[in-house]
């Protein structure tokens, strides 16, 4: 660290007749170009880049992020990056949860760099509306080029999201042979539109949930929707029944009837 004015030195020594490994030549660069006062968090973050961050999204997470769930991890980090920044006066967007069989991620091949998925992350995470999102689509794809379908199904969740959030709906997610919206409170005329136009559905009050048939690719011998389309239909759910859309409701109805 020095002593005053005197500065410290570090000597870092290797066999020369065995060659270096790819990795070991990333640290040593990295250490040999960040010189200055105050860059070790530049040499944490390339350090971070080459181990990689461990499974963030998958079932294998531990430590913070398994206890509190990315979306909210990254909710916990942005708001106390703010607190320190004195900029905490703005209320953070509410958590919607969704549990849908969809493969939604940022490969690696797709955006490189922990830092760079984290950071698209969090925008996803944090979307408020449909103009928001568009902005995010347009900037990862002038960056890194036309998405993957793992990236699309992203923006599908995010979509989903904006529109859960407008219906106040913060739990959407799988439930036997039914998919659960909650928590909702319908009066008997939605109650009526609901049963209606998706036949079978559940309310159970005394909860604020209701039980919609888990939708298929056909009704005789179909397999459960997944990836963008019962995201999309759990969008169009929430339109017609919540938010009152009078030209999703009649697409729902005539689709019914095929």
């Amino acid at each position: 660290m020095g002593r005053g004015r005197e500065r410290a030195y570090c000597y870092f020594l290797y066999p020369p007749e065995k060659p270096l490994t790819e990795t070991a030549h990333d640290r040593l660069a990295t250490i040999a170009s960040h010189t200055d006062l105050g860059a070790g968090m530049a040499v944490a973050m390339k350090d971070l880049e080459i181990r990689g961050a461990g499974n963030m999204l998958g079932g294998e997470q531990s430590g913070h992020i398994a206890g509190v769930g990315f979306d909210l991890y990254i909710r916990l980090v942005g708001e106390a990056v703010a607190d320190f920044r004195g900029e905490g006066g703005e209320a953070p967007p509410s958590e919607i949860k969704i549990e849908l069989p969809v493969d939604a991620h940022l490969p690696h091949e797709y955006v490189p760099g922990e830092r760079l998925r984290l950071e698209a992350y969090k925008k996803l995470a944090t979307v408020q509306d449909a103009a928001g999102l568009a902005e995010i689509e347009a900037e990862l794809q002038d960056r890194y080029g036309t998405p993957p379908e793992p990236v699309r199904n992203l923006f599908e969740v995010a979509r989903l999201r904006t529109v859960a959030r407008k219906a106040d709906v913060a739990n959407i997610g799988v439930q036997g042979n039914f998919i659960r919206f909650g928590p909702l409170q319908l009066p008997e005329s939605r109650q009526l539109r609901l049963r209606r136009l998706y036949p079978g559905s559940l309310v159970k009050e005394t909860v604020r949930t209701i039980l919609v048939p888990r939708p298929m690719t056909a009704r005789v011998g179909g397999q459960p929707l997944r990836d963008t389309a019962v995201l999309r239909w759990a969008s169009d759910l929430i339109e017609v029944v919540l938010l009152d859309s009078v030209p999703d409701a009649a697409r729902v109805a005539a689709n019914q009837q095929r």
